[in-house]
């Protein structure tokens, strides 16, 4: 069942009682719960937060906390499974979902009490009706009652009871099949909806407890989706609608105070070019997804080209190798203008796009993009030595604005996977790794890496290696195809990871979920569909060549 009052019908349900949160491995989730325990704080509220990475995660903290809670929320998953089939709780235990995920599992949208789904029912949504998809009892059919009747009269029954009772069997059959394609057609593709840290700000502000730090981190998770390709640019556009809102009331709000706050949020037109206040203009030319790909940086002549629009920007190359910071003050003030100035004649017709710009103090200004590319770096930086949980942690930490140190150290580090993932790209593109196996391509790495042994690392260079080859191929189809990704994640028990993208071509629904289910039905392949981003999974390197030739065959 949904709820639309979060404040009377969610956390006022809250207040004095143990909660359990269960939170997904991504920048929007973290945000979320960070917005969370800022209200839980100002509540002195009891809570539990625990970072999982998918499905056995779930069952796993749920089963070790159940015996102290009556309350879970569930941040950005649980929305697409039936929760009280996988985790089989008592029924006085009460799940609240707040997920970005779509489409929500039927079961969840109509539990009448276990269940409760933050948000409201969207009809673009196109949630099937409950008589569609939910068999009726149906009374016994009762008519033995002929005992009395002369032969011919209960011969004669006997056969009109036959023909109804065929004739619901065949109803039951068309309802079924009338069932499976409405659920097919409403579960085919996976897609996001409006980022919740977003939704549990205005939470906040409706608990009038909002500041310009929660509207910060809900920023922050929503502009996460849109670098992510988990939401379109129109979407991203309304969204940023309702913050400024939001932006200019708290700047107000502040400046009626008679000690002002040093922290500002400014919205202005910022540029898809990833780090570059902290960076140098020319790595980030070359290492954001959208240049790179414009261009071709990849190429000699790609090159070539960029020293051409740098000259007419009239930036000198020892300039641009600097850091954004040490670059020649007028030119700092004129490089926004210039690179829109020239975006037309360069076919950079998207690089501006309205963006977020957090200052504080004089010298610390950082823009929702930097935030999150810092996060995603933390957030991927698994090794020997640093658990997930560690990793989830620190991540969370950098939001904080007296955490500067951590958010800097994830500026380094995701300076040093986009260039890993261009290096790969490259690379790629070179040999020409990027192969068509008919309705998709493939790429297929050979070498462990230890960025692109996590999600998100593997799916950032799907889509670079995707639009990359999309920018030279030769062949029309090419934008309308999806991409796989393939790379190993443990060499010695023949472990992969496998990704897929949605074609360029098209919108952010993914159709790769239920694909990947199928083929491995089909092939006997072993996946592991662990993850709440369906379109990943871990497959044994083995059962790779059988796995794809079940999928082409699928997506013929």
């Amino acid at each position: 069942m949904f709820v639309e009052d979060l404040r009377g019908d969610f956390y006022q349900r809250l207040i004095g009682k143990r909660i359990l949160v269960i939170v997904n491995y991504d920048i929007d989730a973290i945000c979320t719960s960070k917005i969370l325990q800022a209200l839980f704080k100002y509540d002195n509220m009891l809570y539990s937060i625990v970072p999982i990475m998918g499905l056995s995660g779930v069952v796993r903290a749920y089963n070790e906390h159940k015996e102290d809670v009556k309350l879970v929320l569930l941040i950005n998953c649980g929305g697409c499974l039936d929760i009280v089939e996988v985790l089989q709780p008592e029924e006085d235990i009460i799940f609240y979902v707040c997920d970005s995920h779509r489409p929500y599992h039927v079961c969840n949208i109509y539990s009448d009490s276990q269940v409760r789904i933050l948000g409201e029912m969207k009809p673009e949504e196109g949630i099937p009706e409950f008589d569609a998809i939910f068999p009726q009892s149906e009374a016994e059919d009762d008519d033995d009652s002929d005992e009395e009747d002369d032969g011919e009269n209960r011969a004669q029954n006997r056969i009109e009871r036959h023909e109804r009772q065929a004739l619901k069997r065949r109803q039951k059959r068309e309802w079924e099949e009338k069932r499976n394609k409405i659920m097919f057609d409403y579960t085919q593709f996976n897609y996001y909806s409006s980022s919740s840290a977003l939704m549990i700000f205005e939470l906040a502000w409706h608990l009038s407890k909002d500041s310009i730090d929660l509207l910060w981190w809900a920023i922050v998770g929503l502009t996460e989706q849109l670098l992510l390709g988990k939401i379109e640019s129109s979407t991203y556009t309304l969204a940023t609608d309702r913050v400024q809102s939001h932006v200019s009331r708290l700047t107000n709000k502040a400046s009626d105070q008679t000690i002002q706050t040093s922290v500002r949020i400014n919205f202005e037109n910022d540029l898809h070019l990833a780090l570059y206040r902290h960076w140098s203009v020319l790595d980030s030319l070359k290492y954001s997804i959208y240049p790179a790909c414009k261009l071709k940086l990849w190429t000699y002549k790609g090159e070539k080209v960029m020293h051409e629009l740098l000259v007419d920007m009239g930036l000198p190359l020892v300039q641009a190798k600097q850091t954004f910071n040490a670059m020649d003050l007028e030119l700092r003030k004129e490089f926004y203008e210039k690179m829109e100035k020239f975006s037309e004649k360069y076919r950079l017709t998207h690089i501006v796009y309205g963006s977020f710009i957090l200052q504080y103090g004089y010298r610390n200004k950082y823009s929702a993009a930097d935030y999150v590319y810092s996060m995603l770096a933390t957030l991927e930086s698994i090794k020997a030595d640093r658990t997930p949980e560690a990793c989830f942690l620190r991540s969370m930490d950098a939001l904080s604005r007296n955490n500067k140190d951590i958010l800097d150290e994830g500026i380094e580090m995701g300076k040093v996977l986009l260039s890993t993932i261009f290096k790969q790209v490259q690379s790629s593109l070179e040999m020409h790794a990027v192969y068509s196996a008919g309705p998709f391509l493939y790429f297929i790495l050979q070498e462990e890496i230890p960025y692109f042994t996590c999600p998100y690392g593997l799916l950032m260079l799907a889509r670079f290696l995707q639009r990359g080859h999309v920018a030279i191929s030769r062949n029309k189809r090419a934008p309308e195809l999806p991409m796989i990704a393939v790379a190993p994640i443990d060499l010695a028990r023949g472990f992969s990871l496998l990704v897929g993208t949605p074609p360029v071509c098209e919108d952010t629904k993914n159709f790769f979920g239920k694909a990947f289910e199928q083929a491995a039905m089909k092939s006997g392949a072993t996946i592991s569909q662990d993850f709440f981003e369906t379109c990943v999974i871990q497959i044994r390197h083995s059962d790779c060549t059988k796995f794809m030739d079940a999928l082409t065959v699928l997506l013929v």
